[in-house]
């Protein structure tokens, strides 16, 4: 059994690398961001993400084990991501992965980024542990500013698609709103802090989808609607409105995603239900999800921050669990940009 594993994340735009045991403990995680790197351009430029990579990522794995006090021989398997993503980003990845494999004679295992997220909730280290374990059904939102999605776990492996977004991720939405008002990259963020000052029912923003019997989810609309808005008061206006633009435009999400959750709870019966997700950071999502699960008495469990955003800690538990069920990939594994068939039931939808 391999009770430690190193794992590489580098889907997009944040490199990171982690040390994590079969349990879910988190050894040691360090991670650097390109936010500098790609504010100039208002969104992430896949050639120097890839590059950025390649810049950051060997540092990162000698501070690790510095930072850690571990040493190659504690390793017994590599993870790392090789889909979905950046080509280029996940080229930078799987390449050292791979060669690091080869040189250390390890066991390497290929890992999906969503199914990373999901799994992230149920990580611990010395501060955190999670309420409750994956050995019963849960229900998952992931939320990111690439996906939006809704699951259905019944155990490792075996992950139902429920419903998704058919357009925009709810993350895209809040940076490109955030873009419309002038702010930096990345938007989302700035979204949060600017709305927390901001009167959510200022606006009144469209909820698509949200009456309807089903899991899907659509935020082009709402996006569409922030730009008419903000172009019909003018950006000088609205940027002296941006509290209450922002804190009504992201009630529209926080609404949205809350309402597809709790519709799968009343439909599954299943009471335990994890956010995961870059956009599970977001501070008005934390605090409704929490207020509606203990109205409706929900088991609900949002990883810490660090956890929330893309990192290498949940990647390393995914593999490492797969790797001590006897799974590896071969040294042909590859990149790829979308999920593969089997890795989730419903893919497509």
């Amino acid at each position: 059994m391999i009770s430690l594993c190193l794992a590489i994340e580098t889907s997009c735009d944040d490199t990171s690398v982690a040390l994590v045991g079969a349990d879910g403990f988190v050894h040691s995680l360090v991670s650097a961001n390109q936010d500098l790197a790609h504010a100039p351009f208002g969104g992430i430029v896949p050639e120097i993400a890839g590059r950025n990579h390649s810049l950051h990522l060997l540092p990162l794995i000698e501070q690790i084990f510095k930072k850690s006090g571990k040493t190659w021989k504690d390793v017994g398997g590599i993870a790392v991501t090789n889909r979905p993503g950046l080509i280029g980003s996940l080229i930078v990845g799987v390449v050292t992965a791979k060669s690091l494999a080869q040189v250390h004679k390890l066991k390497l295992i290929g890992v999906n980024h969503l199914e990373g997220h999901i799994l992230a909730p149920f990580l611990r280290d010395a501060d955190y542990s999670p309420s409750f374990s994956f050995d019963e059904p849960f229900l998952a939102l992931a939320v990111s500013g690439g996906h939006t999605s809704l699951y259905q776990v019944d155990e490792l492996e075996k992950y139902q698609i429920l419903g998704a977004t058919l357009d925009d991720a709810a993350g895209e939405a809040f940076d490109k709103f955030g873009k419309m008002l002038g702010f930096e990259f990345p938007g989302g963020v700035k979204v949060d802090r600017t709305a927390r000052s901001g009167n959510p029912k200022a606006f009144d923003f469209p909820r698509s989808m949200i009456k309807e019997d089903n899991f899907l989810m659509s935020f082009s609309g709402l996006k569409a609607s922030g730009q008419r808005m903000i172009e019909s008061m003018g950006l000088e206006k609205a940027k002296a409105q941006a509290p209450d633009l922002c804190a009504s435009f992201q009630e529209a999400i926080v609404d949205i995603l809350i309402a597809k959750l709790d519709r799968a709870v009343v439909q599954t019966g299943i009471q335990n239900v994890v956010i995961t997700g870059g956009v599970s950071a977001n501070s008005r999502l934390r605090e409704q999800s929490e207020k509606w699960a203990k109205r409706k008495h929900v088991n609900l469990q949002i990883p810490p921050l660090e956890y929330c955003t893309d990192n290498a800690a949940m990647i390393g538990y995914a593999g490492i669990l797969r790797l001590n069920k006897n799974q590896s990939s071969p040294l042909s594994l590859g990149p790829a940009p979308h999920s593969l068939a089997h890795d989730f039931i419903g893919e497509g939808l």
